[in-house]
């Protein structure tokens, strides 16, 4: 007879392939992948050569990888994490200089062309501080690319209500190949479009380019 395990994931991949087919019914604004379109789409457009980029948060799995950076010539990367043992595994030759440090208490020179931080921020206790951080690092024109997911969201209710160790063992059992890249504690803390761009403003920021998006795997389980 099937294991249970094994009849546990035909049913996964049946409720992934409904949501699949749920998704082509819907607008085409509802069914772009958000973290890819803003990877490809967005934060290309703020690269160029000789610039000193913080990577925050990316720890082993940094936004510029050696590919990358390889095409733009003179780009210094400083990885900001608050684990060390995550930005010693990250690729070898990525990381110039390595920063280990809670981002809400880092204060840093004021010296970046651009910082990368993608889905950090729900993760961290007080993102006002950690903005604030995060403006630390960068020269007076720099720029900043984040993306965040909303504590509007189905899945961060989900995640909010639900016991540590509940959620994680859900999350792995679901989708096991992310046990080395998810399962940190999420809080959402004002991870909302409105409260994101009220903080950015009111620490000195010029929000320059913006984009919601709608679909996300969680809701596939």
């Amino acid at each position: 007879m099937p294991s249970l395990y094994k009849i546990l994931h035909l049913f996964i991949k049946s409720q992934i392939k409904l949501s699949n087919w749920f998704d082509c019914l819907l607008p085409a604004k509802f069914r772009i992948d958000g973290y890819q379109d803003y990877s490809q789409s967005v934060i290309p457009k703020y690269l160029r050569e000789n610039l000193l980029i913080y990577d925050i948060g990316g720890g082993k799995n940094p936004y510029i990888t050696a590919h990358l950076k390889s095409k733009y010539n003179n780009c210094y990367v400083i990885g900001l994490d608050i684990d060390e043992n995550e930005l010693k595994e990250a690729p070898d030759g990525v990381y110039d200089r390595t920063h280990v440090s809670d981002i809400m208490i880092y204060e840093g020179s004021g010296d970046g062309d651009l910082a990368i931080c993608l889905t950090l921020l729900e993760h961290v206790r007080n993102v006002e501080a950690g903005l604030k951080g995060i403006a630390s690092c960068l020269k007076r024109q720099g720029y900043l690319c984040i993306f965040v997911p909303s504590r509007n969201a189905l899945y961060a209710r989900i995640n909010m209500i639900l016991p540590e160790k509940v959620k994680r063992m859900i999350l792995f059992t679901l989708f096991p190949h992310t046990r080395e890249l998810h399962g940190f504690p999420a809080y959402y803390d004002r991870c909302t479009p409105h409260e994101i761009k009220y903080i950015l403003k009111s620490i000195g920021f010029e929000v320059v380019e913006e984009r919601n998006y709608y679909i996300s795997s969680y809701f596939s389980f």
